[in-house]
């Protein structure tokens, strides 16, 4: 969204959103879409269980979310996240990192329970249901961040 500014002799001139509403707005669009996929029961947590989906039915597919914290480094995990990446752009699926792991599994695991939720995939809507119009926002933020060359754009996930 633009904003205007008047100038001198009734001239306007417009200014994009700075990169802090955008990132305000990007987060809010992704706990959105999580908690309504969660509702909707179009959610799938874990690395392995959302390799199973991938290779069975691609096309259901709509969002990836990998997640780690800044200090992890497990080797066999930075493979997974590889091999998911590569099959997402072979797939156009949009896809984004989140380095918050504990706050995603807060937002999409059950409460009490720790998932494995370092890889996240949110499924498409029914055939007969609404777009979700907040998985259009992070699909065009995706859209966008390719166009700078950010093939997989971090999203800081919002504060309680």
């Amino acid at each position: 969204m633009s904003k205007g500014t008047r100038l001198g002799n009734g001239l306007f001139f417009f200014v994009q959103n700075s990169q802090s509403e955008r990132g305000v707005q990007t987060r809010k669009s992704l706990s959105e879409a999580l908690l309504s996929a969660k509702a909707e029961g179009r959610l799938t947590v874990g690395v392995y269980e959302c390799a199973k989906i991938m290779n069975e039915d691609p096309d259901s597919v709509s969002f990836c979310l990998l997640a780690t914290d800044d200090f992890e480094c497990d080797i066999a995990l930075q493979i997974h996240f590889t091999l998911i990446q590569a099959f997402c752009f072979d797939n156009d699926i949009s896809i984004v990192r989140v380095n918050d792991l504990k706050r995603l599994n807060a937002l999409v695991g059950t409460k009490g329970q720790l998932e494995d939720a370092h890889c996240v995939l949110i499924t498409n809507p029914a055939e007969d249901s609404w777009e979700d119009p907040a998985l259009e926002k992070l699909h065009l933020f995706c859209e966008e961040s390719r166009s700078y060359n950010e093939w997989v754009p971090e999203i800081t996930l919002p504060e309680r």
